[in-house]
């Protein structure tokens, strides 16, 4: 396990050259162990050997489909921070993306300073910062020392902006979030322009969470209302103790 003052470990997969060397170079001079490579499948080798901690991936690869590439890294590496790199900037690529486990994206050409903003900002967010006691709304548990959930005592699998969502709602029970909050919460404090990573993200919890319900057959879980025009809302089940 590295320790928290050795360099992260970061793996770019960008087959154009420019790009890949400027990547590379910037990752280097700012502290990152990095390693780049110019196709998929060379990529998702180095970043199992590596262990990757970092990984920042071009959609548009010559040998592999980017975003099946992305679901062999989120197989491989749970835990890994995978970032898109893609000129493809239609919502429905985006959407595919992120469905795919990208914790975030950014629409060719981008700015270097945003990009390193915002892998320290998803780093420091999954930094340890000491337990927290878990909480439980309905039948849903959520434990924050341990970034689990469970629902009936059974576990959840959740990718990890899912995990961080639903604890940032499941810790304000009961109470509006706004959309900013959430996107400071979990994403950046300094995000700015769409939010549509936030929506696609609920999406996918709310699937998530309404499968392993309907799997138990008994279970209740909590009702992530959307509040049009400010954010979202987590509450209990109506009629729980009816």
């Amino acid at each position: 396990m590295r320790s928290r003052t050795d360099p992260a470990a970061a793996v770019v997969i960008e087959d154009d050259e420019t790009i890949g060397r400027l990547l590379d170079r910037a990752l280097r001079g700012n502290g990152y162990r990095s390693a780049w490579f110019r196709t998929g499948y060379s990529g998702l080798a180095g970043a199992r050997r590596e262990q990757a901690e970092v990984v920042l991936l071009d959609l548009g690869l010559p040998d592999v489909d980017g975003v099946d590439l992305a679901r062999r890294l989120r197989s491989d590496l749970p835990d890994v921070l995978l970032i898109m790199l893609t000129a493809r900037g239609d919502e429905i690529d985006i959407v595919s993306g992120l469905d795919a486990g990208a914790d975030d994206y950014l629409v060719k050409p981008f700015s270097l300073t945003v990009l390193l903003a915002r892998l320290r900002a998803h780093l420091r967010r999954r930094a340890p910062s000491g337990p927290g006691l878990p909480v439980t709304v309905a039948d849903l548990t959520v434990d924050p020392a341990a970034r689990r959930c469970s629902l009936a005592g059974t576990e959840v699998l959740l990718r990890p902006k899912e995990y961080e969502l639903l604890e940032a709602l499941v810790l304000n029970a009961g109470s509006a979030v706004s959309r900013e909050d959430l996107m400071a919460q979990v994403w950046d404090e300094n995000w700015f322009g769409s939010t549509k990573t936030l929506d696609v993200t609920m999406a996918a919890l709310r699937r998530r969470l309404q499968l392993a319900a309907e799997r138990s057959g008994t279970a209740c879980i909590p009702v992530l209302s959307t509040l049009r025009g400010h954010g979202y809302r987590l509450d209990p089940p109506p009629d729980r103790d009816r």
